[in-house]
């Protein structure tokens, strides 16, 4: 026919990193095929999940030393949280930097970005100070049935 539609080229995992890369971000690999990616102090682990996606099992964080503090809400005050137990008060400024990577880096890989999220900072942990141990252990509270 006279006006044929060209079939949209399937982006691989490399391809996207590749395309991160050039808007500004730097890769580096991570332990389990995973790929670190980071700009400005910000970073986050990624690594492709169906059909080549990439998937965020580590959301974006403050690069603390050589690791990644996640965002953790205590309830009275949100800080960053490293896996070896550092923690790092959170500021305005590092909130909007975490943000403005997210949002930045969803739009360079070609996925969706989600309303909820866009409106803010999403929390990755919530530990409340009065409700301590509740995410601990095989019972909670809340899947009691009343009878």
């Amino acid at each position: 026919m006279f006006f044929r539609r060209e079939r949209p080229k399937k982006l691989t995992f490399e391809d996207r990193m590749g395309v991160a890369r050039s808007a500004g971000f730097r890769t580096s690999s991570a332990p389990g095929g995973r790929t670190r990616i980071e700009r400005d102090g910000v970073a986050a682990i990624v690594e492709a999940g169906n059909e080549d996606l990439p998937r965020f099992p580590v959301r974006a964080g403050i690069v603390i030393g050589d690791e990644i503090g996640t965002l953790t809400d205590g309830g009275f005050q949100k800080f960053f949280m490293t896996p070896s137990g550092k923690r790092k008060p959170a500021l305005a400024e590092e909130l909007k930097a975490i943000q403005n990577f997210q949002e930045d880096l969803r739009e360079a890989l070609g996925l969706v970005s989600l309303y909820n999220e866009s409106m803010g900072t999403v929390s990755n942990l919530y530990i409340y100070d009065r409700v301590e141990g509740r995410d601990k252990g095989e019972h909670k509270p809340w899947q009691t049935t009343l009878r």
